[in-house]
């Protein structure tokens, strides 16, 4: 299968066991470890980047993703131009709204995310360039301000669900990141982007983010990180599944207790229109298929429990037909 690998940590765990999940992924063939940006429910994202920076030689990282309320766009700059730099060049920029499980404890609202979004992609843009850049937008403010260590090339992704963000995403970045995309919807998520990148120019990759679901355990395992997803979908894709406003409510106030709580209330049926599942045979059939069909480029596996994530990275190593320690 041609396709490279990725994965995506969340730091639940001490940084050192983030720095040895990076290095078996590396070892593994994976191309690129991306850590979850989750404010207090995780290691400091720019900090166990920096220490996989260290540990590792191949494998490209960056936030995935980080958004544009918890830091300014210009720390968000000077963060991933220091870490490209300890890297050797190999750091990438994950960008996109921020979700509730990162948001809400902060007590931060998601004012705006498609302006606050473009405007950083547009400030970390012009500061990796060595652009001096004044900028008075509705979410960004920048006043003379420079970076004088970036690299123009530093790749930015972003990650979205509605058409407005993707399609931001195939006008002006360097890859789209499709995360727990609602499949059935997936052709027309990857239609937004491709059009959007039709009428500017742009070549944008695309990665597809889900997890495999292979045995009742998987489900299981799932399902925590399935309730702010849930949460946070579209309006149609709720109507669809049949996920009313009372599963909403009733998720969103479980999550105050964790999200082992909040997911007693999510349905198995919830879950499938959003997971690759089945033996491992129909799980490579599936992302095969999907590879072929949009011309996805990349598949990240999100590692959002750590009790399987050595035997699951393997599995989908072998999936995805990767060469182990040869990342592409």
């Amino acid at each position: 299968m041609i396709v490279d690998g990725a994965i995506n940590v969340i730091a639940e765990q001490p940084v050192s066991r983030m720095v040895d999940l990076a290095l078996a992924a590396e070892n593994l063939g994976y191309h690129r470890c991306l850590v979850y940006d989750e404010g207090l429910a995780a290691r400091d994202v720019y900090i166990t980047l920096a220490a996989i920076a260290l540990a590792t030689s191949s494998i490209s990282m960056g936030p995935g993703i980080t958004n544009p309320y918890t830091r300014h766009a210009a720390s968000t700059a000077g963060a991933i131009a220091s870490l490209d730099e300890i890297s050797g060049g190999r750091a990438v920029l994950g960008i996109g709204a921020g979700g509730s499980l990162t948001l809400d404890p902060l007590g931060i609202a998601r004012t705006h995310p498609l302006a606050a979004v473009r405007e950083t992609i547009d400030a970390c843009r012009h500061l990796f360039a060595g652009d001096t850049i004044t900028c008075d937008g509705s979410q960004v403010a920048l006043d003379q301000a420079s970076l004088g260590y970036g690299r123009p090339e530093i790749p930015i992704w972003l990650a979205g669900r509605g058409p407005k963000m993707l399609a931001l995403g195939g006008a002006s970045c360097d890859g789209v990141m499709l995360d727990f995309i609602y499949k059935p919807h997936l052709p027309r998520a990857v239609d937004r982007i491709r059009s959007a990148a039709s009428a500017t120019g742009n070549n944008p990759r695309i990665s597809y983010s889900t997890v495999f679901v292979t045995d009742q355990q998987a489900l299981i395992d799932v399902k925590p990180h399935l309730t702010y997803r849930l949460a946070d979908s579209p309006a149609d894709v709720k109507a669809e599944i049949g996920f009313t406003e009372d599963d909403e409510r009733s998720i969103r106030e479980a999550m105050a207790d964790g999200l082992e709580a909040a997911a007693e209330f999510v349905k198995d049926e919830w879950v499938h229109p959003f997971v690759i599942s089945g033996t491992e045979s129909e799980c490579q059939a599936e992302i095969a298929d999907i590879v072929e069909r949009f011309r996805v480029s990349e598949f990240l596996l999100p590692i959002l429990d750590d009790r399987r994530a050595d035997s699951l990275m393997t599995t989908v190593a072998r999936v995805l037909e990767l060469s182990e320690g040869t990342p592409t």
